[in-house]
């Protein structure tokens, strides 16, 4: 009797969980039809508005979007057409953006479409940033760039084609924003930030972009922004840079090497901005690519050490290869996005070891020079961020004494005690070769290359002409 009762519960039980698995499966099965329906709906109705249209010519280097066109387009993705208003689907939206909810899900997703991202500078960066934060569900942006696409512009804008030289880059961008995603609000506007007049081009603004070439504007904007509590997302300089593994996201008083990043940062910290300012860089020093020609009558104007077309804009052309500004870009986008659901990334590589030890080879240094001079120094002619770019970039982290090895104990030596200490006059060495090198040269009196060999000789001057290169950009 037992045994039948049991047997009995058993079955119930099969048979409900059997009901259970039957009604998900008619539920999944009505949602998947539902969902294919109105697919094939939307692709036929896009299909038929697309073919009754009449085909068009090439367009323009001054052509503009056929509003038609998004019209029609918008009545066959099941838009509702109001005046000038657009009201969307937001299932549609939602399966456009389908990815990016599984991955910050419904709270996530809300933060990050009801926010506003200004990006000051439209190029090369710039546009790339703008791109994927609309493509991820940013439903506000404000674009600000007075400068227009030309032909060289065209190995790295995210937007811009052929038709569009000639044109404001704002206006490519808008362009392919609105093909994207036609319910974002794009506020395109062809002008030039200027600490003087610039607060209303950042209003409303949870993000600000900086995308901008020339130094001074760029730390203008970081100090307003710095000063008017705006979130602000800094692009450090891509120009002359190839290894996709150097660029990384930082703090504004950890980078290094970067030439740009180098004199941002010291200018913000002569304004009392010492950091709280992410951005992107390069940790890679321009090797033998050389800046482009540069007319004589430029030099006659002063200083050349900015971009810009502007009077008051030095102009030196930097080589750009295309693929470095859009890995920036896209490095901008994906911060802010995580920032903004509440996903942020929390720990971005500062590289804070590598300053521990580019402050103990300084110090070190300090001490050796002072015991040389026999007198108090109290500061170097490099500096910290030189002896990072001494050791990890000119010296590749190793030794000039074969067999090269990488130094358990690194120190930084000058070369030919007889000349004065600089970059070009400073090796990487094992502590204990750095000893020997004390003792036998600066004490000893003997030339390096007598205690070292040519072979060594020979390596130095490498290096020493690699700093010659680098001066040229960061001077």
């Amino acid at each position: 009797m037992a045994l039948d009762v049991h047997s009995h519960r058993v079955q119930l039980i099969v048979t409900a969980l059997a009901a259970s698995l039957a009604t998900a499966g008619l539920f999944t099965a009505y949602q998947q039809h539902s969902r294919h329906r109105k697919r094939r709906d939307l692709d036929q109705d896009i299909r038929r508005t697309l073919a009754s249209r009449k085909p068009q010519s090439l367009p323009t280097a001054h052509s503009t979007i056929d509003e038609t066109e998004h019209v029609e387009r918008d009545i066959a993705l099941g838009t509702n057409f109001q005046g000038a208003d657009y009201e969307y689907d937001e299932e549609l939206v939602k399966e456009q953006l389908a990815r990016n909810y599984a991955f910050f899900g419904e709270e996530g997703m809300a933060q990050i479409r009801k926010r506003t991202v200004v990006v000051v500078g439209c190029g090369g960066v710039g546009s790339w940033a703008a791109i994927m934060l609309v493509r991820s569900g940013i439903s506000r942006i404000r674009l600000v760039d007075f400068d227009y696409v030309t032909l060289s512009s065209l190995n790295r804008h995210a937007t811009a084609v052929l038709a569009d030289v000639g044109t404001p880059k704002v206006r490519c961008i808008e362009r392919t924003l609105k093909q994207i995603a036609r319910w974002v609000d794009v506020d395109a506007r062809i002008d030039l930030w200027q600490k003087e007049t610039g607060g209303d081009l950042l209003e409303g603004a949870d993000w600000v972009i900086d995308a901008i070439d020339n130094i001074t504007t760029k730390v203008d904007l970081l100090k307003y922004c710095h000063d008017h509590n705006i979130k602000v997302f800094s692009s450090m300089g891509a120009g002359a840079k190839c290894d996709p593994t150097r660029i990384q996201i930082s703090d504004i008083s950890y980078t290094m090497y970067d030439p740009l990043a180098r004199a941002v940062r010291r200018r913000l910290r002569l304004q009392g901005v010492s950091g709280g300012i992410p951005v992107v860089y390069s940790t890679e020093v321009p090797g033998d690519v050389k800046l482009l020609p540069l007319p004589e009558e430029e030099f006659k104007k002063g200083a050349v050490k900015e971009l810009g077309v502007l009077d008051d804009f030095r102009v030196r052309i930097l080589p750009v290869l295309g693929p470095l500004p859009s890995i920036f870009g896209l490095q901008i986008a994906t911060y802010i996005l995580c920032e903004l659901a509440g996903k942020p990334i929390t720990n971005p590589l500062p590289v804070k070891g590598r300053q521990k030890l580019y402050k103990h080879l300084y110090r070190d240094l300090l001490q050796r020079e002072m015991k040389l001079t026999g007198q108090q120094i109290n500061r170097l002619p490099i500096d910290e961020d030189d002896a990072g770019l001494l050791f990890d970039d000119i010296s590749r982290g190793r030794s000039a004494v074969p067999p090269h090895a990488v130094p358990s104990r690194p120190s930084l030596v000058r070369w030919d005690p007889a000349a004065p200490l600089a970059l070009e006059n400073c090796v990487a060495l094992e502590h204990d070769e750095a000893a020997r090198h004390v003792k036998e040269c600066y004490e000893g009196e003997r030339r390096p290359e007598e205690v070292w060999g040519e072979e060594v000789a020979a390596v130095v001057r490498r290096r020493a002409e690699e700093v010659r290169r680098v001066r040229e950009w960061v001077m």
